[in-house]
């Protein structure tokens, strides 16, 4: 069975919900990144990097939310279209997700709640630049249903994950009607419900890799 170490974190929950969707069994087992328990040494040894998420596949060790998407969607042959266009509009938003959405959201969040001391100047930096990709799923979502076309793919999969958890970065869909859709009919389906609801009670989960 696939196993999954992750948290309640914008790249964690991306993977259950690929899960979900895809049908697949899958163990779900907490690292408490709150308590630091992404540095362990029995973590370490899964991704040196020290960061959720990481997958298990029948040996095959999996770090980088972005690549577990790709590589469980290749692995079903679903969420990632099989033409050339159709692939490459999902790959260049799950490299604008990578290079733009969520280091400008990471960051925002860090500068407002876990610096150490205020840092004015990044946090405007980094919150102005939250702000504009947010207009630019809003304006792209005006002609198309879902972020690479009429298709749900990765590449909703991935965004969600931060607009899931905009709060860090105090960041709204107010005034943005077509993200807001968006959003919503995401969060409807019952897979990311289920993932949603997976994800979430690791909070009280005991530590898997420590």
């Amino acid at each position: 069975m696939i196993e999954v170490y992750a948290f309640s974190t914008p790249n964690s929950v991306k993977v259950p919900i690929a899960l979900e969707e895809l049908g697949l069994a899958y163990d779900l087992k907490a690292v408490n990144v709150r308590k630091g328990e992404q540095k362990a040494a029995a973590f370490v040894a899964l991704n040196p990097n020290g960061k959720v998420p990481v997958l298990l596949d029948d040996g095959f060790i999996l770090t980088e939310s972005a690549a577990i998407l790709i590589y469980l969607a290749e692995k079903t042959g679903k969420l990632l279209p099989s033409d050339g266009e159709g692939r490459a509009r999902v790959f260049e938003q799950l490299f604008f997700h990578a290079s733009g959405l969520s280091p400008a959201f990471g960051n925002a969040g860090f500068f407002k709640r876990s610096s150490p001391e205020p840092q004015p100047i990044a946090e405007a930096r980094f919150t102005t630049e939250a702000e504009r990709i947010l207009g630019l799923l809003d304006t792209k979502l005006a002609d198309q249903a879902f972020m690479a076309g009429e298709a749900f793919t990765i590449a909703d999969i991935a965004h969600f994950g931060w607009l899931w958890r905009r709060q860090f970065p105090g960041l709204t869909l107010d005034d943005r009607a077509n993200l807001s859709r968006w959003y919503e009919t995401v969060a409807a389906r019952p897979a990311v419900q289920r993932a949603i609801a997976r994800v979430e009670a690791l909070v009280e989960a005991p530590t898997s890799a420590a």
